[in-house]
């Protein structure tokens, strides 16, 4: 049997679809984790990898972004809306500016979009449950969210054989924790302050009063 390989750019970009729809703020973490995770070193430092709200809003007002589906806190955008926006970030970083791309994207089919973000971002591209996901108020929900879990689920089973470093977080006289560094919580979790309050936090539950 012939196909296209896992790691083929194109087939990992395809695999977002299976995560849509997303609302707002999803968008916003998805897209700038997957520009935070690429190689692309942006020509424009004014352009920030990871978009805010307010940016998609204003590129929905100026029709570089299609209206999404529903309105206010009920807004949902698609797989075509994650495409449109990734292409858009990725042409700011490389110095275009925003009417050279507001013309560019001028009838721009959703195909044609696929073909150019996944041949930008090349073999950086990482698939969705290896994506280091940052985003403020908690973790995507959802699609999205239950990608993320399948992600933790799979560094928690990782060969254990597989050598590995780990960060000291003193937590209280006596006791320390040991994180690894590959360790979900490692990437994605708090400083290691607030770890270490949640663990003594856990410890004062488990030790009986006097």
């Amino acid at each position: 049997m012939t196909g296209v390989p896992h790691h083929e750019p194109l087939h990992v970009l395809r695999e977002y679809r299976n995560l849509a729809p997303w609302n707002l703020r999803d968008l916003a973490a998805m897209v700038g984790a997957v520009l935070d995770a690429s190689a692309i070193t942006p020509i424009n430092a004014a352009a920030r990898a990871q978009p805010s709200e307010r940016t998609i809003r204003f590129y929905v007002t100026k029709g570089l972004v299609s209206p999404p589906e529903g309105r206010g806190t009920a807004a949902t955008y698609s797989y075509r809306h994650f495409l449109q926006l990734l292409w858009i970030k990725l042409r700011q970083m490389e110095g275009t500016t925003l009417a050279t791309i507001t013309k560019e994207m001028q009838d721009q089919t959703g195909d044609v979009l696929e073909r150019r973000a996944a041949q930008a971002l090349g073999v950086s591209l990482l698939a969705p449950d290896r994506l280091p996901l940052k985003s403020t108020g908690g973790p995507p929900r959802g699609k999205s969210g239950r990608a993320v879990t399948a992600w933790l689920a799979r560094d928690a089973t990782r060969d254990p054989e597989i050598p590995s470093s780990w960060r000291r977080i003193p937590v209280s006289r006596g006791v320390e924790l040991h994180l690894e560094t590959a360790h979900p919580l490692a990437r994605l979790g708090p400083e290691d302050a607030t770890v270490a309050e949640a663990v003594r936090q856990a410890l004062a539950k488990l030790i009986p009063a006097p």
